[in-house]
């Protein structure tokens, strides 16, 4: 997904070695978020948490509760920050193809922030494998596909309401394949593909949606 560092700190009190300090909430799930997206939720042990974020186990659990709740909180605010980002971009007035092509570089920029090896998505790359037997993960998981289809269809009815995509372009299935190509790029990018693939694969399918849709398709 497409993610961008929101401005502002929010600071919690914790203790540490018996002494009152101030840690930064956004950054502490920020670096659980690594920890997870690195590791996996399940192969994650709260003692890698902690000294990720700087915390011991009392801290941690009074401050977020215990690795399942920090867990949920990560996959929210990561949906929450990429949500964001994509609506900055998307309600800007750049022309829907290079609005389209900016949030899929944003989202290729994350997904190989790793110098050693590409990251992919963190939604779609730890949630997936837990959804299935865990019903919070899998509504979160659910949500947060639904939020990144419902930014780019209003980005794609203003489009077709402007004249950039045909009257009768269906937008909401258009959205759809938007997100397709957004998830599809993350797992690819973890599987090993070529970033420069990724990017092109990108622009056809904005070609693609920018030509009106799918040829023969009637919206209902």
């Amino acid at each position: 997904m497409v993610q961008k560092k929101k401005e502002g700190e929010t600071t919690v009190p914790r203790r540490a070695r018996g002494r009152p300090r101030a840690y930064d909430a956004s950054d502490a799930l920020a670096r659980a978020r690594d920890t997870f997206w690195q590791g996996g939720y399940s192969a994650t042990t709260l003692d890698e948490l902690g000294a990720a974020m700087g915390m011991n186990r009392p801290s941690l659990y009074g401050a977020f509760g215990d690795k399942h709740a920090l867990y949920l909180a990560t996959l929210e605010r990561y949906i929450e920050v990429s949500e964001a980002a994509m609506n900055e971009v998307l309600a800007s007035e750049l022309p829907l193809a290079a609005a389209l092509v900016r949030v899929y570089d944003l989202a290729l920029a994350l997904y190989y922030r790793s110098a050693d090896a590409p990251t992919g998505c963190f939604l779609t790359g730890t949630a997936v494998a837990e959804a299935v037997d865990d019903e919070q993960v899998r509504t979160i998981l659910g949500e947060g596909l639904r939020v990144f289809d419902r930014a780019f269809e209003a980005r794609l009815v203003r489009a077709r309401g402007s004249g950039e995509l045909p009257a009768n372009a269906d937008a909401a299935l258009l959205s759809r394949i938007a997100s397709a190509i957004l998830h599809s790029m993350g797992v690819r990018a973890r599987a090993g593909d070529d970033r420069a693939q990724l990017r092109a694969m990108a622009e056809a399918a904005v070609a693609m949606i920018c030509g009106g849709g799918m040829p023969g398709h009637e919206p209902k």
